[in-house]
């Protein structure tokens, strides 16, 4: 006979699967809705390459089934973004009866505020930084060459671009974690800056292409969105410090007189009296 430990944990094994399944579901539901015009969506995803390229020049494909896998991932990516809202209420569903009240007032804006601020990044580097990493490797390449970029390599580097800049603006929210968590402070935060920029050019040297312009496109939004976290958290840190301050000590149990006309206390008198 299991315990009632035992019981719980299985039942939260239970919803944690059909949560799982619902969102699978609906990340389904889209693909198959979007499956029609799967090559349609990969033409929209190469329109930055496919700017840049000479006139009458177009991607290749170096495999057999490739023409037809390509397209199908970037559908099945696209899906996953447009049922987002969908999976991430499974997600808070599910953890949100085991958090306290404070708790679930800050859990709730940190993870819409994280995956708008990802697909902010993916917006970001598609409009902006593809199209000038693009036309900055064109003009650097010499005249005898006919760029031919092949569509799973493309594929392969915009995914590792998506990420790259998703994660990195994500730091707004990593600060504020940080500050709430009790490790650092805004003030420690503000001493940290150069070390900070430094990491960021580092990190952008090396999640990016090797080229001057994608590296501080990387960079420059790092920092940015570091100095926008330090004003978030302080704004975030300075109504707990004032509701702290205004709590003054405790004031002392008032006293009673016992009936030895003994000062009483209120806390014994408090305690549970049986029947006389």
């Amino acid at each position: 006979m299991m315990s009632a430990q035992q019981e719980t944990f299985i039942a939260h094994l239970i919803e944690l699967r059909d949560r799982l399944i619902r969102a699978l579901i609906a990340v389904a539901v889209v693909f198959v809705c979007l499956m029609p015009w799967a090559g349609d969506i990969y033409d929209l995803l190469a329109r930055p390459m496919m700017n840049t390229l000479p006139e009458g020049t177009n991607m290749i494909a170096t495999g057999v089934v490739t023409p037809f896998f390509v397209p199908v991932k970037v559908t099945m990516m696209v899906s996953f973004v447009l049922a987002l809202p969908w999976v991430l209420y499974q997600a808070w569903a599910f953890i949100a009866p085991g958090l306290y009240a404070h708790e679930k007032r800050m859990a709730l804006p940190l993870v819409l505020g994280s995956s708008l601020l990802f697909l902010i990044g993916m917006a970001f580097c598609y409009f902006f930084v593809f199209g000038m990493v693009f036309k900055f490797i064109a003009e650097f390449a010499p005249k005898s060459i006919v760029p031919a970029p092949d569509i799973e390599q493309y594929l392969s580097f915009v995914m590792s671009m998506f990420l790259a800049f998703g994660i990195t603006f994500e730091v707004p929210v990593a600060v504020i974690l940080l500050v709430k968590a009790g490790i650092v402070d805004v003030a420690k935060l503000r001493e940290m800056r150069p070390y900070v920029i430094v990491a960021a050019f580092v990190i952008a040297a090396i999640v990016t292409p090797p080229d001057v312009v994608s590296q501080f496109m990387l960079a420059v939004p790092m920092c940015l969105l570091y100095e926008l976290g330090i004003v978030l958290a302080k704004m975030i840190t300075r109504p707990a410090a004032r509701a702290e301050a205004g709590q003054g000590p405790a004031p002392a149990p008032a006293a009673l007189q016992g009936p030895d006309g003994a000062p009483q206390s209120l806390e014994a008198d408090d305690r549970p009296r049986g029947k006389s």
